[in-house]
């Protein structure tokens, strides 16, 4: 939080009219607001706190002990000819005690001056005040940065969700919640890496751009290649690219990447998410359950050091065997139907007819499982057993040809997890390619319909019996820090554009 701290009439923002004519008195005075950063090395404020108690201290300047600091000015008191300032950094804050017999008149009044937002050095000794709190005495301090916009007042915890998201800049300078969310997402994924890696998967980049968009049903972005004269799309997968590293020799591969999805926005979709792809040889979708299990436990214990969680009100335990259950159980406890029973109509009832008139038996069964099922399924749950119309490139299950070897894996009521045995017979896989773009023509005349002529080819070389699993990170930070929206843990999360009057 952010407080100009001298009293209670300057306890007010700064303009930034008034910051730029400060730039331009500087100048005047032969002192740029944007130097060239010294070099030298610095401490980190938190390391002053760790190797100082100031308990152990006596009262007053420890001039044996010297630092040099750089931050963030955060707030601002004065007490006559002594002026307290609270510095930042990313390790911790401290308070520097900046005193008119120490720095000289113009030094002083130079530092007296700045703002709340400035971002200084600052050179001095430990310092223990009269209350026995730990500061920095300043025998130094240049301006590194003039921050020409004043932050918003104190900003109330910059409560303001669509304030937060658009400009997280200001969400990360008032707020320590989001500095630790952001630290927490890049241990999350270090901890994804670090996984694959002790297990002998090796990383591969895929490509971003692509000729056609596939591994997924999704209406991919579009955009068009100048030099090539071509339209290509964004990924919305990349399982198809890693098949072709297995059928290369690569048995177990992974992406981390983005993908993006030209389709809705909610709580939990995005048109750009972070998603975690692998590809397992000699294995089929129960393989992917049971090292799904292994992973969400390794990267909670790696990151909150603990595998148990509460999401629902319920506290959750990672590490335990998960549930596994059926789509079909699941929808008869919840609906009293058996889908596999019963025909579209009768499955749209459920969700009182609101589904696209085009929508398919099987869609319908998604539509009533992701809208009533799986929000009752807190606990860690995999579920198996889906339509196969809704999967092109799985396996048909080996006792029912109308099911998928599919599953998802659940965690407070949020696919976290969807993971298939894959087919290997490039016959078959182009019979379902083509199914699924007559499919397609008739829902959609203006989509484009192409299939993946070169993953079909590419399976005529052979493709050993292996699954595939496919992680949302973001849904997974979801889940670890116990916030309910994509929006939050998403550094920067896609926003309406403002309207510019």
């Amino acid at each position: 939080m952010f407080d100009s701290g001298l009293d209670d009439a300057a306890d007010r923002e700064i303009g930034q009219h008034e910051r730029l004519a400060k730039a331009d008195r500087l100048r005047a005075q032969g002192i740029e607001p944007f130097p060239h950063i010294p070099s030298g090395a610095r401490a980190e404020i938190a390391a002053l706190h760790a190797a100082h108690d100031p308990s152990e201290l006596k009262a007053g300047e420890h001039p044996r002990f010297t630092y040099r600091l750089a931050g963030r000015v955060i707030s601002r008191r004065g007490h006559g000819k002594t002026t307290f300032i609270d510095l930042r950094d990313f390790s911790g804050q401290i308070q520097l005690a900046v005193r008119h017999d120490t720095l000289g008149e113009q030094a002083y009044e130079r530092i007296v001056d700045l703002d709340v937002g400035d971002v200084v050095e600052a050179e001095g000794c430990i310092y223990v005040t009269q209350r026995g709190q730990l500061a920095l005495s300043v025998h130094r301090c240049a301006l590194l940065t003039k921050a020409l916009r004043p932050p918003p007042a104190k900003y109330h915890g910059l409560g303001d969700t669509g304030t937060r998201y658009r400009y997280r800049e200001l969400d990360l300078l008032a707020n320590e919640t989001t500095r630790e969310l952001f630290v927490t997402r890049a241990k999350t994924i270090d901890a994804l890496r670090a996984f694959m890696a002790e297990r002998g998967f090796i990383e591969v980049e895929t490509p971003v751009l692509q000729a056609l968009a596939g591994g997924a049903s999704a209406r991919p972005f579009l955009t068009h290649h100048n030099a090539l004269d071509q339209e290509m799309s964004l990924r919305i997968s990349v399982e198809l690219y890693l098949n072709r590293c297995l059928i290369g020799g690569l048995e177990n591969v992974y992406d981390l990447g983005k993908c993006f999805r030209n389709e809705g926005i909610s709580y939990r979709h995005s048109p750009e998410f972070t998603m975690l792809e692998w590809l397992m040889s000699y294995s089929d979708h129960t393989d992917v359950a049971r090292f799904t299990e292994e992973m969400v436990a390794y990267v909670a214990q790696q990151v909150l050091g603990t595998t148990v969680i509460e999401r629902g009100g319920e506290q959750i335990d990672l590490i335990k065997p998960w549930r596994n259950t059926t789509m079909q159980a699941e929808i008869l406890r919840v609906c009293g139907v058996d889908f596999l029973a019963a025909g579209r109509d009768e499955l749209a009832a459920l969700l009182d007819g609101k589904v696209h008139p085009d929508a398919g038996w099987a869609q319908v069964v998604q539509a009533v499982y992701s809208k009533l099922v799986e929000p009752t399924l807190n606990q860690p749950t995999h579920v198996y057993d889906f339509p196969l119309d809704s999967f092109p490139i799985t396996k048909a299950h080996a006792k029912d040809a109308r099911l998928a070897e599919h599953f998802d894996a659940v965690i407070g009521g949020i696919e976290l997890v969807s993971g298939d045995s894959e087919v290997t017979d490039p016959i078959e896989q182009r019979e379902r390619f083509v199914a699924q773009r007559k499919q397609r023509m008739a829902d959609d005349d203006d989509a484009p319909h192409p299939h993946d002529e070169e993953y079909v080819r590419a399976l005529e070389y052979g493709l050993a019996p292996s699954a595939s699993g496919g992680m949302g990170v973001d849904r997974l930070l979801m889940i670890l820090t116990g916030h309910e929206t994509l929006r939050e843990v998403a550094p920067f999360p896609v926003m309406r554009e403002l309207r510019q009057d």
